[in-house]
């Protein structure tokens, strides 16, 4: 099973890069769905992207506060309204256009009702001594 989970959460880390480059694809929920995956298989690997200087952060306001950072929270923003002017564009059919707008409104509500990270310890810096 443990073999599983490795797969698993290697296609969604890989699929969740590749969702850096391609704005449709979600990287942070992937990042999420492969820690989730890594922690039943590898605790290594979990520990590794958990601990990534660029895909970490995310991970680690998730799991500590249920917190989306503002600017993961703008670019989800833009994403969502460019998905749906998208659709509109393409001239979807209005039952599809409908069922998509409950959709990506019920996400948009999602997103924007989660807190902001508080800041962590480590990025608080000391004021300067003066001399």
């Amino acid at each position: 099973m443990r073999i599983l989970w490795s797969i698993a959460g290697g296609v969604a880390l890989a699929v969740g890069i590749v969702g850096i480059v391609l704005p449709l694809l979600p990287t942070t929920p992937l990042l999420l769905l492969a820690a989730f995956c890594f922690a039943r298989s590898s605790p290594r690997l979990e520990a590794w992207l958990v601990e990534h200087p660029r895909f970490g952060p995310p991970i680690r306001d998730w799991r500590a506060e249920g917190a989306i950072s503002p600017r993961a929270k703008t670019m989800a923003m833009i994403a969502i309204g460019a998905t749906f002017a998208l659709s509109v564009f393409m001239r979807l059919p209005s039952h599809v256009l409908l069922i998509q707008a409950v959709t990506l409104g019920a996400v948009t509500l999602f997103i924007l009702t989660r807190p902001a990270p508080k800041p962590s310890l480590n990025a608080i810096k000391p004021p300067a001594a003066k001399r």
